[in-house]
């Protein structure tokens, strides 16, 4: 449930009502959340943000929608479009706010990994397919659990967002959380849902992806040993697999990953504060 993490701020935005975030961040940012109160007589199924569908939850008898923001996300007025009971269209609008995201150097010693050659291309695009098919995935779900637990304990080697460099070389900001952990250590379901995806992939290793529900899915990469197959069912705790150091790696570490209506947010968010990693300095 959200509500011990609802933070109420103070705008107007008419028919929207009060839109609410998480006290991590006071309001939302490109890799947050937006938690917006949707007013009473609203079509819940009816809300799309960028064409895609978003969470909804309820608490205290109120309905919220909680909508991930990519870290591609400019600052600026967003809209989150939706229809009435009675089929009358409405706009929902939030304001995004700047982040300014850490950078962080990585010699990576296996070249082929940083520059793939052109026979690994081909695997890499068919595997992005698959992982991209897995991030988009909506399943119907009444209630879906957004308190998380970690899947693995252990310091923070890389923390979400940082804007990362492969042997010098730009590469796309780090869409998740690693966590250091021994080659090993079992990993689990930080929250109930679905195995929907497996698989050993060039840059992710052992790899395994969790629906839990409307647009919430997370991902799990680098893993020494896989213990489930796609259509496993869940729940909070159950072992998944092992921490590794497969694929594109210079150490046995977890990269956890979430998705919220195919964007790549902080998982931190989706903790609660007792159970947000420490920040320490680890070889990842």
């Amino acid at each position: 449930m959200l509500k011990h993490r609802l933070f109420a701020l103070c705008l107007c935005l008419g028919c929207a009502g009060s839109v609410h975030a998480l006290p991590l961040d006071a309001t939302p940012v490109p890799g947050g959340i937006a938690v917006i109160r949707l007013p009473d007589d609203i079509d819940t199924g009816s809300l799309r943000y960028n064409g895609r569908k978003v969470l909804v939850t309820q608490e205290d008898d109120a309905d919220y929608a909680v909508i991930g923001l990519s870290l591609g996300t400019k600052p600026g007025r967003y809209q989150l479009q939706g229809k009435t009971a009675a089929g009358k269209s409405l706009s929902l609008a939030f304001s995004v706010e700047a982040k300014q995201y850490e950078e962080q150097r990585i010699t990576i010693t296996d070249k082929r990994k940083v520059n793939p050659e052109q026979r690994d291309l081909k695997r890499i695009g068919r595997e992005k397919q698959q992982i991209d098919a897995a991030l988009e995935h909506w399943s119907d779900r009444d209630r879906v659990v957004t308190d998380f637990q970690l899947p693995v304990e252990g310091p923070t080697s890389s923390p979400f967002g940082l804007r990362r460099f492969f042997n010098d070389q730009p590469r796309n900001p780090h869409s998740g959380l690693d966590i250091a952990a021994d080659e090993g250590t079992p990993i689990r379901a930080p929250a109930p849902g679905t195995i929907i995806e497996t698989g050993d992939f060039f840059f992710n290793g052992n790899t395994v992806l969790i629906d839990h529900g409307q647009g919430l899915v997370t991902m799990y990469c680098h893993m020494s040993a896989i213990d489930v197959q796609p259509g496993t069912t869940v729940a909070t705790g159950d072992i998944i697999g092992k921490v590794g150091m497969t694929g594109r790696v210079t150490g046995p570490h977890l990269h956890w990953g979430v998705s919220l209506n195919d964007a790549r947010i902080d998982p931190t968010l989706l903790l609660p504060p007792v159970q947000e990693t420490a920040g320490a300095p680890h070889k990842h």
